[in-house]
């Protein structure tokens, strides 16, 4: 018996594998310090849990649509337009287990065999595999570091031919922290209606974001670009409600009601809690997203300078989201006891075994020579863990 070929031509997910192998050394009474999990380490807010209670005393643990409940629906309609200007009719969402079960619902329903999907470099680990899983090719395109790990709308048009189907964003970005401007999305977006490719805006961690940078929703340029886009979003970075897998996506009606009939006979209707959960999150006050993102600035800020001090690393400093993505190509090619460290997978398993810190290779996210390292964790533990790390990189 032989497995299908679409699931053999997918990979794992590194930062589960690493998270996964991290928990492992601490139920063996190994003191890890984790930078690899991409969750926030705070709760879910009390509001959202109580609304929880109440929907289950309420006995709202029953089927819903497949797509998701009509309140739900309006209140993210009210979200999109509030928040970023963009004009939704309920019809025009869908409320799946997840943002990256949106993405999946939304890659297979526009993407088939023989098909080319652009994916800036570096990218979220889920995106390639979505991809492929979809019969589509995913056209990697390389972004520099000197513009931020950012597309430019040149490198866009180059790397279009008659197979391209889709472009995938993702602003803030994981993992490199980068928020495109207004004007880099204009330029971009023309170019997407010029030569009629979809985009997936992923933006998911919209909330979170630091200084100055602003968050623009693509969809919200002009008209043309939206009936071109389906945005996905969800509850999971911004209300720290990973567990509770809601997400969702905006996108046209036959978009929407495509995504929505695969995912009634994959997996039914998202969580009814969780939805009223989610709810609850989306409609209620924002103080805890606020309080939340303070925090995280202070560890950027910290993590950001420490890991400039430490031989071997420079990092930019990151707009968004909670990770940091340091160049770490000047430690290649150098010895730990005897060892060469090859690439960043071969610095990540030192990192693990020596410093006992869990990061991310960056040849996870298709760019070797770098690491990412999540500051979704207290100030204590990043302080020992970048400790821990600095140690070991002065012995190389």
């Amino acid at each position: 018996m032989s497995l299908s070929k679409r699931v053999t031509l997918i990979s794992p997910s590194a930062t589960l594998a690493i998270t996964a192998k991290a928990k492992a050394m601490k139920a063996e009474g190994v003191d890890v310090i984790g930078f690899a999990a991409g969750e926030p380490d705070f709760d879910t807010p009390e509001h959202i849990k109580e609304e929880a209670k109440r929907a289950m005393d309420k006995g709202f643990t029953k089927y819903t649509p497949a797509s998701g409940i009509q309140q739900l629906k309006e209140a993210i309609c009210k979200k999109f337009n509030e928040d970023n200007g963009l004009d939704y009719a309920p019809s025009q969402i869908i409320v799946s287990c997840g943002a990256k079960h949106s993405l999946y619902n939304a890659i297979q329903v526009i993407c088939e065999e023989g098909d080319g999907v652009i994916l800036p470099s570096p990218y979220w680990v889920s995106y390639p595999e979505q991809i492929k899983l979809s019969g589509a090719s995913p056209v990697i395109v390389k972004t520099e570091e000197e513009n931020g790990f950012k597309l430019t709308a040149e490198l866009l048009s180059k790397s279009i031919t008659k197979r391209t189907k889709l472009l995938i964003l993702n602003s803030p970005s994981n993992p490199t922290g980068a928020v495109y401007p207004r004007e880099e999305l204009e330029a971009i977006a023309e170019v997407a209606v010029e030569k009629k490719i979809y985009v997936i805006s992923d933006e998911i961690y919209e909330k979170i974001i630091y200084d100055e940078a602003r968050h623009t929703s693509i969809a919200s340029l002009n008209l043309r670009i939206k009936e071109l886009t389906i945005v996905v979003n969800g509850v999971s970075k911004a209300y720290s409600m990973t567990g509770w897998r809601i997400g969702y996506a905006a996108a046209p009606d036959d978009i929407i009601e495509a995504m929505s009939r695969l995912q009634s006979h994959s997996t039914s209707n998202p969580d009814s809690i969780a939805q009223r959960a989610a709810l609850r999150a989306i409609s209620a006050g924002q103080e805890p997203v606020k309080e939340m993102v303070t925090e995280f600035r202070k560890r950027r800020d910290y993590m950001v300078e420490r890991l400039n001090s430490i031989r071997g690393f420079s990092c930019l400093k990151p707009q968004g989201a909670f990770y940091v993505f340091p160049n770490v190509s000047a430690v290649l090619g150098k010895s730990f006891n005897g060892h060469r460290i090859s690439d960043s997978s071969s610095l990540a398993e030192l990192l693990l075994t020596e410093a006992k810190v869990a990061v991310v290779p960056g040849s996870a996210f298709g760019r070797d020579g770098y690491l990412r390292l999540s500051y979704a964790t207290s100030l204590e533990n990043i302080i020992k863990g970048l400790d821990n790390i600095e140690k070991v990189m002065n012995r190389i």
